[in-house]
Parts: C-alpha cells; sequence; structure tokens
C-alpha cells in the first residue's frame, strides 16, 4: 500500500514536471528516482517505528531521525541530478526546487512514520486483547471445571451411604445400586462439564440418576418427563440438569413422609429450550432445613459462565410445589461452543 502511494506520489510529479515543461526523459528519472529514495526512506521510518516504544519522547526521536533523513534524501536528489542530465532547464529548475523538495520528503515520512505508528499500535492493541481474551477463556474453563467438581461428592456419600446399608439387608438392590452407580460415574467422566449435547442425551444421564435415587427412596420418588421428539434435539450444557434434580429431590422428600411426584417439562420458547422442574416441599421444615445453596447457584454460575447472561436461572414458589425454570439460548449454542 505504501509502494501505491510513492508510485501515486510519482506520477504526480511526473505530470507537474512535463507541465512546466521538462523533457519526458528527465522528468521520468527525476519521479522515478524520487519514489526510490522515498521508497527506502519510508521503509527505514517503519522500521525505527516498529522497534521503539510508542513514548513521547522516542516520538520527538522519530521526528528528528525524519528530518535528517529528509536531508539526506534531498542531498541524494541534489547529486542525482547533476549527475543524469545535462539539460540546463531542467538543472536550473530542479536546483530552484530542493528546498520544496526537503519540505515534501520530510512530510511524507512524517506521514509514513503515523502510518507505521498506527500500523502497530493497533496490532499491538489486537495482540494485547487477544492474550486477554485467552486468559479470560482459561479462566472460565477453570472455574466451570471447578464447579463440575463440587457437584459430585455430595450425591456420591449418599448413594455410598445407602448401598453400605442395603449390603447386609438387601445385597442384590446393593449390587444393583453399585451398576447404577457405575454406570452413571462413567458417563459423567466422560463429559467435560463444558461441552452441549442434546438434551438427550442429557435426560439420559438424568434417568441414570434417577434410578440411583429411586434405590434409595423406594416407590416414594416418581418422576415425570415431558419432552417431545424436536425438543429433545436440542442443545443443553452437559451435566446441568443433575444438580437441579438433587435440589428438588433434597427439599421435596427430606423430612416428609408419602410419595413426592417431581415434573421436569422441556419446551421451546422464542427459539430457546425452556426446561421447568417442580417439586412439592414443606414451607414448615424448609426454612429449618440446613443447605448452603451451592447446587442453584452452581447452575446460574455455569449458565452465566457460557452465555454470559445472569437470567437464565429462576425460582418461584407457588403454595407448596416449588418451580425451577431454566431458559438454554439455542441461537448462541454454536457460538458458546466455539469459544470453549
Amino acid at each position: 500500500m505504501v509502494i501505491g502511494w510513492w508510485l501515486l506520489w510519482a506520477t504526480m510529479q511526473f505530470a507537474i514536471m512535463i507541465y512546466y515543461g521538462i523533457g519526458v526523459r528527465d522528468a521520468l528519472i527525476d519521479s522515478l528516482t524520487t519514489a526510490i529514495v522515498l521508497t527506502l526512506a519510508g521503509y527505514i521510518v517503519v522500521t525505527i517505528v516498529k522497534y521503539f516504544r510508542h513514548t513521547p519522547k522516542n516520538a520527538l526521536t522519530i521526528l528528528v531521525a525524519t528530518v535528517l533523513l529528509a536531508v539526506v534524501c534531498t542531498w541524494v536528489l541534489g547529486r542525482k541530478i547533476n549527475f543524469l542530465s545535462t539539460d540546463e532547464k531542467y538543472l536550473n529548475w530542479a536546483n530552484t526546487t530542493l528546498l520544496v523538495r526537503f519540505v515534501f520528503v520530510w512530510l511524507m515520512l512524517i506521514i509514513a512514520g503515523i502510518d507505521g505508528w498506527l500500523f502497530f499500535y493497533i496490532k499491538e492493541h489486537q495482540q494485547d486483547e487477544l492474550r486477554l481474551k485467552e486468559n479470560e477463556q482459561l479462566a472460565r474453563e477453570t472455574e466451570l471445571n471447578s464447579l463440575r467438581q463440587q457437584l459430585q461428592p455430595h450425591f456420591l456419600f449418599n448413594s455410598l451411604n445407602s448401598i453400605s446399608a442395603l449390603t447386609l439387608a438387601q445385597p442384590e438392590q446393593a449390587r444393583k445400586m453399585i451398576e447404577q452407580l457405575s454406570d452413571f460415574l462413567r458417563g459423567t467422566v466422560k463429559k467435560d462439564g463444558i461441552q452441549l449435547v442434546t438434551l438427550r442425551d442429557e435426560l439420559h444421564h438424568l434417568q441414570l440418576y434417577l434410578e440411583i435415587e429411586k434405590m434409595r427412596f423406594g416407590h416414594r420418588l416418581q418422576a415425570q418427563v415431558q419432552a417431545d421428539e424436536k425438543i429433545q434435539q436440542m442443545k443443553i450444557p452437559s451435566l446441568l440438569l443433575q444438580p437441579v434434580l438433587e435440589n428438588a429431590i433434597k427439599f421435596g422428600l427430606y423430612d416428609t413422609i408419602g410419595n413426592v411426584l417431581i415434573s421436569i417439562e422441556a419446551r421451546e420458547e422464542h427459539q430457546d429450550l425452556v426446561i421447568e422442574i417442580k417439586n412439592p416441599f414443606d414451607p414448615e421444615t424448609v426454612l429449618n432445613k440446613p443447605g448452603t445453596g451451592f447446587g442453584l447457584n452452581s447452575v446460574r454460575r455455569r449458565l452465566a459462565l457460557l452465555f454470559y447472561r445472569n437470567d437464565l436461572l429462576t425460582t418461584n414458589q407457588v403454595g407448596n410445589i416449588f418451580t425451577t425454570v431454566i431458559k438454554i439460548p439455542q441461537t448462541l449454542t454454536d457460538t458458546s461452543k466455539s469459544n470453549l
């Protein structure tokens, strides 16, 4: 691009010299020589700008360098004039325009310096932004992995306690529960907690979790899932629903008697996947129940990290029914996946 500008100025200089009656040969040699000298000097200025930090002190150094280069270029052009031509008219015209040549060369070198400074400044700024983005991405992935690692211990300890209790009384049930727990954990290990999967895959993994919990609570735990075939093809972050369902079981079955129905409904709203999980609870005992609220908070945090939104998980209570609503933006799932 810079060379193109030099050629443009050479063409304009050639036209001006022809206009003032300079011969074609002298005008062509003069304009091309000037373009070559300017190109070399401009390259030197851009190189200086490249390796100098952008500070006021360095800006003054670069300004002085352009003045010195302009002096050298003007001297070279003056020597060339007397060496390449014997035309008196051309020599007189060229010698009387040396000051104009100096000013012109100096201005062109300043333009080259500013252009080079802007180029390297923008390039450095883009590299800084890329490094910042990579650091932020690494921090996001680290936090997501940390959240995932904190999800399983509570469920695992409860399952192992249940297996321990069944070992003597119902060894066959204990063996079956161990197999189910193994299948569940194997599926968990295969997923990194960040990737997006279909709702079908997530519900299959959730079913493994429910089978284990049903071994603990027996017929008291009932689950109802509603999601048609089209909805099951939509995308969802892997391992997202298990902590929500664990929360529903904790507040729905602990400290209560009788059967408890937990419903999971998936639907599409404005091209988003919306999942609604409902569970009954006892308002009198839930206030005294210890808990950190980590399950829902971890899901809310994961959604915020993946989709840069804080409104994708909401809860509400109507009577003795607690509802958790999760929204997964389908228009952003491909972008979120590519950023990870």
